[in-house]
């Protein structure tokens, strides 16, 4: 039996439901977070919660303006990145929560209107990739999703290290609520 594809939602749609699939699991890790939760390490790694809602909003604005601009002699700023993963004395986390929904809200319009998902795009070279390499709007949003997956994962281990919040059982519990009041 074959079903009509007009039911089907597109490749782009797909690819905006997916990541937003992720980022929701991420915000529900970082839900009733106090600032000084959001900058605290709490498992062996100095990762943060505000660290990697920073370092994932910044990692989204960097790759779709290296899609928009296509610099074929880009360079990666080593030295600009030195903070990435940090909540600074001048950084809030309640700022990088509201500017990553907002960069969320760009990356998904972005991929909705890029011209090709097949356009070859120079990727900026780097101490660790000397060479340049070229690679699709496709393989690069991609990478976003697995650096957002794999965040979320350990954003979820520190919450739960903080306060004992699990992701997974906040979102199930959220359902049974949501199927007791339909």
């Amino acid at each position: 039996m074959m079903i009509a594809s007009a039911n089907v939602p597109g490749e782009r749609e797909t690819l905006i439901e997916i990541y937003g699939d992720q980022r929701k699991a991420l915000l529900v890790t970082l839900d009733g977070l106090s600032e000084d939760d959001a900058r605290k390490a709490s498992t062996v790694s100095e990762l943060t919660l505000g660290g990697l809602v920073k370092h994932l909003t910044n990692l989204e604005q960097y790759w779709i303006t290296t899609i928009a601009e296509a610099d074929p002699d880009a360079e990666f700023d080593v030295a600009g990145a030195e903070n990435a993963y940090t909540l600074t004395a001048d950084d809030t986390f309640e700022y990088w929560l509201a500017e990553y929904r907002d960069q969320a809200q760009r990356t998904d319009e972005f991929i909705a209107t890029v011209p090709d998902l097949d356009l070859l795009i120079p990727v900026p070279t780097a101490p660790w990739a000397p060479i340049r390499q070229h690679h699709t709007v496709r393989r690069i949003l991609l990478h976003l999703f697995r650096e957002t997956a794999q965040h979320s994962g350990h954003a979820d281990l520190i919450r739960e290290a903080i306060d004992g919040q699990s992701t997974t059982m906040t979102m199930a519990s959220d359902a049974n609520r949501s199927s007791d009041r339909a």
